[in-house]
């Protein structure tokens, strides 16, 4: 009888193996997640060098210029909420790919556009469509890594990504924009839309849809009318004046949506905002300070950005140049803030970036027109420098203020309003220097304004956090 030419491969290997393609998997759904988070990061910058070329080609003054910037920052402000509640509802994968696939659509318009109207109408898209990413992203890497240590290792992968998106947005931008032209700064984008795509369909698996979980769609609408009328009055207001009736009438309708929008999160079961967060002080205060912050340091890097190729007269590519050591800088504090926050706690931690940030703008309010990049060199340094000391410390109090079943929920809210800070931030300074007679007067009212708000947040923070039922409150986590 012959023998058996069958070979039976061992139980131990083919377990090895399957361990080597799950560990592959994980690691290719961190690297989509990553280029989803990435590329969102990515447009918040790279467009703020574009802005000078832009306004060349498509016509228009700042006022333009602001809803280019301000219409991708409405739509993610105003949707990231509920774009997380229907990732619960209906897959995050699924709604994480819609999201890739619109973005990357979303990008090829801009790039197109023949006229101011279609970019800033592109750009909502876009806005709409990174909303949709940065949730679920995190939802399916959530869902891809069930050891706690190695979920963390991931989010820190995942973040670190964001970081280097946004710290390289201003270099590419410029090189882009000088070798090829600004719309190549939009055509970047679908490489990474495609193969975070590709990478979303054949790697990374399918969450649990919950299909009790509700979308506000009322609460919804009134959130985005509610920001845009007031961003729409600010940055009008420049070119128009306050008296205006369009204006005032925009004023009205956000006063109208913002007390609809209040009124009906209180009354829905499963609302888009749950009210009840902001019955713990440092959730509500961690808020304002997100709100305030993003005020003043995102109206400020628009109108920087402004300074140095309408005042100054520098290309694209230099002016890129001169925001990465201001991007550069918060990385490396991002990881002091940790320890510092240890040792002096995370609110007093929050007050020192606050303050920092502060005293780079007040250094600034000397700078003309010419001034030597060098010369303010070092405050840029300390307004990002303290931006990076306080963002770490302020998520991770937010979110040691929740329970845990709501950290989602409250890091979604913490997103939502310093998003909606950098819509305000954009209308309110640009509003200030939309006459070029009258720039650098108004740079100077801006630098006095972020001073003062950043103070505001640090005071905020700092004499909210020593009230009695704060403390209380702090030691009940």
């Amino acid at each position: 009888m012959r023998a058996s030419t069958i070979k039976y491969e061992p139980l131990d290997d083919r377990a090895g193996a399957q361990r080597a393609g799950s560990r592959l998997a994980t690691s290719l759904t961190l690297a989509a997640m990553s280029l989803g988070y990435g590329v969102v990061q990515l447009d918040v910058t790279i467009v703020n060098t574009a802005l000078d070329a832009m306004g060349k080609t498509l016509g228009g003054g700042v006022a333009e210029l602001q809803w280019v910037v301000s219409a991708y920052t409405i739509a993610f402000a105003a949707f990231i909420l509920t774009a997380g509640a229907l990732g619960d509802r209906i897959g995050a994968k699924r709604i994480f790919m819609a999201g890739f696939a619109i973005f990357t659509a979303a990008s090829l318009a801009c790039a197109m556009s023949p006229n101011a109207a279609v970019l800033i109408a592109a750009r909502l898209v876009q806005g709409l469509a990174a909303a949709i990413l940065v949730p679920n992203s995190l939802a399916l890497l959530n869902h891809a890594y069930a050891d706690d240590r190695m979920r963390g290792r991931a989010v820190a992968v995942w973040a670190a990504g964001a970081s280097l998106a946004l710290t390289a947005g201003p270099f590419v931008g410029g090189a882009l924009i000088t070798l090829v032209g600004w719309r190549a700064i939009f055509l970047v984008n679908l490489p990474i839309g495609l193969t975070g795509l590709w990478l979303s369909w054949r790697y990374a698996s399918e969450t649990t849809r919950s299909r009790a979980r509700e979308i506000d769609l009322p609460g919804q609408l009134a959130a985005i009318g509610a920001l845009g009328a007031l961003a729409g009055a600010i940055i009008e207001a420049g070119a128009l004046g306050w008296s205006h009736p369009a204006v005032i009438a925009a004023c009205v309708a956000s006063a109208a949506f913002a007390v609809l929008f209040v009124w009906r999160e209180s009354r829905t079961v499963q609302p888009m905002l749950p009210l009840s967060l902001f019955g713990h002080r440092l959730f509500a205060l961690t808020t304002i300070v997100g709100l305030l912050v993003n005020i003043a340091i995102y109206g400020l890097i628009f109108v920087l950005s402004l300074y140095f190729q309408g005042i100054n007269g520098l290309s694209a590519w230099w002016t890129g140049l001169a925001f990465v050591p201001m991007m550069a800088a918060v990385l490396p504090v991002n990881l002091l803030a940790p320890r510092l926050a240890e040792r002096i706690g995370s609110c007093r931690t929050i007050v020192v970036g606050a303050c920092i940030s502060a005293l780079g703008c007040l250094g600034l309010l000397w700078i003309e027109a010419g001034t030597s990049y060098w010369a303010i060199f070092a405050q840029m340094i300390a307004i990002s420098g303290g931006l990076g000391l306080l963002v770490p410390p302020l998520t991770s109090t937010l979110l040691g203020s929740v329970d845990r079943a709501r950290s989602g929920i409250g890091a979604g809210v913490l997103n939502a309003t310093r998003q909606t800070g950098s819509v305000l931030g954009v209308a309110l300074f640009g509003s200030l220097v939309a006459s070029d007679s009258a720039f650098m007067t108004g740079l100077h009212q801006s630098l006095i304004i972020s001073a003062a708000v950043l103070l505001l947040a640090a005071a905020v923070i700092g004499l909210g956090a020593n009230a009695p039922d704060a403390k209380a409150q702090g030691r009940s986590m």
